[in-house]
Formats: structure tokens, C-alpha cells, sequence
């Protein structure tokens, strides 16, 4: 029994689930609209912001240590305290290109070295609290809360996304709007973020319970070795599984479409129009794609998750591989027509990110499905490695091409990629058990 001493999981879930995605979106999604904004090309901002997933896409290689060194606990406050100390320093290191520069679009990304190398330590310190914060979750709790307090934990990460790419972009054009200084409007909103990160982090000192569980048995030598024992025995039934091909080439290839549409995304919206971008605001981007886009996201997840549990993986999968290619006809509209109309803008981007969010559902449960077995847990980590390098080569290459097509060409090389979506799931579909997600 766990002596938790008396704090209730409403006290710690919420704020602990919501200081996770906080991180995350900063370094994965604000960093883009913040050199996009800067006047960095695409082809170095996507390349550059696309090496920041590299974190979470091997997290699995470093999870043990986390095991067998102090407790999860300790490892969730340290961490908060390396990102709450990166913040900061971002704050402080924010480079101010001249306007003449960001007006140009030539701002040479190595002006950002200090940035970039803040970002990549907050995105290895957030890949580390997620595996410790998730592991401190099914310790603290006892299985009958776990099962109780999903659903606040979702919530409350979804919350932090539109915290993160609304709230957060919407304080940044305000500022950019009142001013017209660019570099300032970021500083200043990276300084919100520091400020409400430091708060976060010193109420989980106080607050987040001491587990019984989690203090380090005296055989601790020898457990450890049994951890890295079963850590290679891990990785050898992995790569030893019937289908693994298959399996790969789906979680590679299923979000192909999205992988460049998603990168390429934002610099579209904000880019001028006079380039084939929409020239939005930045405070319209955080409203339209931000919010509206993260809403009817979580909208679509939660259906498909419905559905799926309806009719089963195998008979969902063709309507979510639609849902993942179809809508990005929209950003074919959006680049060909350059409407004006924001409430038409914000519809066009809720279709794609209600088809993205329920076409991912089948993804995810793909990956659930290949997992099943002997080391479940560990082979669906090795699985989520997949899905981050499933984005992150891609975006890699995305900004480039862009430069070399433009905004409109660009998002008919995406619609021509769903060919690959709809190939690797027919090879899938032939050998999902019919029955998997009914029982």
C-alpha cells in the first residue's frame, strides 16, 4: 500500500499532465512559428526544428536509467527544473534580427545557435519526464485511479497543446500587433512560459507524493543488472516479431501526408501573400490553428476512439486512412484560392485537423496491436520511436522542398504522398486480426 500522504491525484494529475505537453509544443510547434516569423527560410527552419523530435524518437535507448537511478519522482522535479532553467535562459539569449532582416526572409538560422541548443536540451529533459512522469503515475496510483484519472491526464496534456499553439502565439501577435517588434513579442511571451514553469515546478516540489514503492530496494546492484538484462531481451523480441517489416513501414509511411503538411503548416499561414502564403496574423494563427485547429484535433481522436471500439481496427482502418489523406485537399484550397475570410481559413483547418485527429486513432491502435505480447509496455515505447521518426524525417526535408515548388505546388506533392498512406494500409489490412478492438 502506498503512503501517499494524503494528497489527493486532483492535487498533482492535472498540473503534472499540463507541465508535460507544455514542453512539448514549445519546442516542437512554437519553435516553427517563431523562426518562420523571424525570417529564417523554410528549408533551415524545417531541417532544424525537425532534429528537435530526435529526443523523443530515442527516449526508449535511455528509459532503464531511469529505473535504476533514484526514483521517478526525483526525476520528474529535476527535469522540471532543467526545462524551468532553459526557459529562462531563452529569455534572456533571444536574438533581435534587425526588421530589414525578417522582411528579407534570409535571417540565417545560425543567429540562433544559443536558441537551438535551449530547445534541444528542453526537448531531452521533456523526453525524460515523460518516461519518468508516466512511470510515477502507475506507481502513485492505485490501478482502480489509474483507470479514474485517464481522462483527466488527456485532458488536461490536449489543454496544454492549446495553451502552447493558442494562447501562447495569440499573446505573441498581440504583443507583435502593439509594437511591431517581432524578436520582442517572442521574448516576452517565452518569458510568460518561463515564469508559469518555474511556478509549476515549485508546486510539484511541495506537492507531488512520495511513493513507498518508489524508495530503491537494498539489492539495488543486482536489480539494476536485471533491468539491462531484460532491456536487451526487450529489444531482440522486438526485432524478431513476425510482420515486423510491415509494421514499420506502416508507422513510417501511414502519416507520410500529414509528416509534410504539418511541418510546413504555419509558415504557410503567415507567410505574405505575395510567396502564395496567407498572410495571416499571428494572433489569427493562434486563434485559427491554435484553438479552433486543437479543438476539432481532440474532436476527431475522441470519435475515432468511439468508432474504432465500435466496429474494431480492421473495419475502421480504410475510413481513418481516409481521414488521414482526404482532408489535406484543404490546404490544396487554401494555397490555390488564398482566401481571405478568416472564419473560411479556420474551417478549412478544422477539416484537416478533425480528419488528422480521427485518421490517427487507427494509428495508434496499429501500434497497440503490433505491441501485444510477452514485453507490451517496452515494445509499444519502441513503437512510439517509429512514430517520431515518422515525423521527423520528413520535416527534415519539407521547408526544402517548398523552396523549391512553392506553397501551392507543395501541397500537391502532399495529396500525391496519400498514395502511400493508401498502399501501406492495404498491405496492413490483410493481416489485422478482424476481430482485434471488439473484445
Amino acid at each position: 500500500m502506498n503512503k501517499l500522504k494524503n494528497i489527493s491525484p486532483w492535487v498533482w494529475v492535472p498540473t503534472l499532465y499540463f507541465a508535460q505537453g507544455i514542453p512539448y509544443f514549445i519546442v516542437n510547434n512554437i519553435s516553427v512559428m517563431m523562426f518562420a516569423k523571424m525570417g529564417v527560410p523554410n528549408g533551415q527552419m524545417a531541417l532544424f526544428t525537425s532534429l528537435l523530435y530526435l529526443p523523443w524518437a530515442i527516449k526508449p535507448f535511455w528509459s532503464p536509467f531511469v529505473d535504476i537511478i533514484k526514483t521517478k519522482r526525483w526525476w520528474t522535479i529535476m527535469m522540471q527544473i532543467v526545462m524551468s532553467a532553459a526557459f529562462v535562459l531563452l529569455t534572456l539569449s533571444m536574438p533581435h534580427p534587425e526588421p530589414e532582416m525578417i522582411a528579407s526572409g534570409q535571417t540565417p538560422i545560425s543567429m540562433f545557435t544559443i536558441t537551438l541548443l535551449l530547445f534541444a536540451i528542453t526537448a531531452f529533459a521533456s523526453a525524460t519526464h515523460d518516461i519518468a512522469a508516466d512511470g510515477f503515475y502507475m506507481l502513485a496510483l492505485t490501478q482502480k485511479n489509474q483507470a479514474a484519472f485517464v481522462g483527466i491526464r488527456s485532458t488536461f496534456y490536449r489543454l496544454s497543446s492549446i495553451f502552447g499553439q493558442g494562447v501562447l502565439v495569440y499573446i505573441a501577435g498581440l504583443i507583435e500587433t502593439n509594437t511591431g517588434n517581432i524578436p520582442m513579442s517572442w521574448q516576452i511571451t517565452l518569458l510568460v512560459t518561463a515564469v508559469l514553469f518555474c511556478g509549476v515546478t515549485l508546486y510539484h516540489t511541495f506537492f507531488i507524493p512520495r511513493p513507498e514503492m518508489e524508495k530503491k530496494p537494498e539489492g539495488e546492484k543486482s536489480s539494476a543488472k536485471a533491468i539491462m538484462q531484460e532491456f536487451g531481451r526487450t529489444f531482440v523480441t522486438y526485432f524478431t516479431k513476425p510482420g515486423l517489416i510491415l509494421a514499420i513501414l506502416f508507422m513510417l509511411l501511414y502519416r507520410l501526408p500529414e509528416a509534410f503538411l504539418i511541418k510546413m503548416c504555419t509558415p504557410f499561414l503567415v507567410a505574405s501573400r505575395e510567396v502564395g502564403g496567407l498572410g495571416l496574423s499571428t494572433e489569427n494563427v493562434g486563434l485559427a490553428y491554435g484553438t479552433i485547429g486543437v479543438l476539432f484535433l481532440t474532436i476527431g481522436g475522441i470519435l475515432g476512439g468511439l468508432y474504432a471500439s465500435k466496429v474494431g481496427l480492421k473495419k475502421s482502418l480504410w475510413w481513418m486512412a481516409a481521414g488521414m489523406t482526404l482532408p489535406c485537399l484543404t490546404f490544396v484550397y487554401l494555397a490555390e484560392c488564398l482566401p481571405t475570410n478568416i472564419a473560411l481559413i479556420s474551417i478549412a483547418i478544422a477539416i484537416e485537423q478533425f480528419g488528422y485527429g480521427f485518421g490517427f486513432t487507427a494509428y495508434m491502435l496499429y501500434m497497440i496491436y503490433f505491441s501485444e505480447g510477452e514485453f507490451k509496455t517496452s515494445h509499444y515505447a519502441i513503437c512510439t520511436a517509429f512514430m517520431a521518426f515518422s515525423m521527423m524525417i520528413p520535416g527534415m526535408f519539407a521547408g526544402y522542398l517548398q523552396e523549391m515548388m512553392g506553397y501551392a505546388l507543395f501541397f500537391w506533392m502532399v495529396i500525391a504522398c496519400c498514395v502511400a498512406t493508401v498502399i501501406i494500409t492495404y498491405f496492413a489490412d490483410r493481416k489485422i486480426d478482424p476481430n482485434y478492438g471488439l473484445k
